[in-house]
């Protein structure tokens, strides 16, 4: 697993939390983690298997809990705070983010309110006038969403 592998991972943690409307401070500090370690020159599975822990706390933005999450990551290939998070709130919910129109508020309430979590969800709910139900969502948002939805079916 790659340095860009285990960013994905924590930016992706960071965008479900966010979803979620969990704490800004800690999906924050996911994102800043990822963002390190992104770019950082050294493949983390090295300063791992060298250093630990405390090899991978020298990253800034990463601390002993991170760190912790990283080494399960490189030899699990997963981590708790990841299984528990995405068996309440499915991880394709944040396919939802890359429509135009839907950020993490609306996100969060079409998983919770209306129980759509999927693409296909999304487009039998628009399909059936379900954003006429949803707070927020006024004609020209509404518009943009079918477009993209729409649009999406025929690439």
């Amino acid at each position: 697993m790659n340095n860009e592998t285990i960013a994905r991972r924590f930016y992706r943690l960071a965008a479900l939390m966010e979803v979620r409307g969990d704490d800004p401070f800690r999906w924050r500090s996911y994102r800043n983690a990822a963002e390190a370690i992104e770019v950082w020159p050294t493949p983390l599975k090295e300063i791992a298997e060298k250093d630990g822990v405390t090899g991978l706390q020298e990253i800034p933005g990463v601390g002993k809990a991170i760190a912790g999450k990283v080494v399960d990551l490189l030899t699990k290939g997963t981590f708790d705070a990841w299984d528990r998070l995405t068996a309440e709130t499915p991880e394709t919910v944040l396919d939802l983010l890359e429509i135009p129109g839907i950020g993490p508020k609306t996100a969060a309430l079409l998983h919770q309110r209306f129980k759509v979590s999927t693409l296909d969800e999304m487009k039998a709910f628009v399909a059936s006038g379900g954003l006429d139900m949803v707070d927020g969502i006024g004609p020209k948002t509404a518009e943009r969403i079918k477009q993209a939805l729409t649009t999406d079916d025929t690439e």
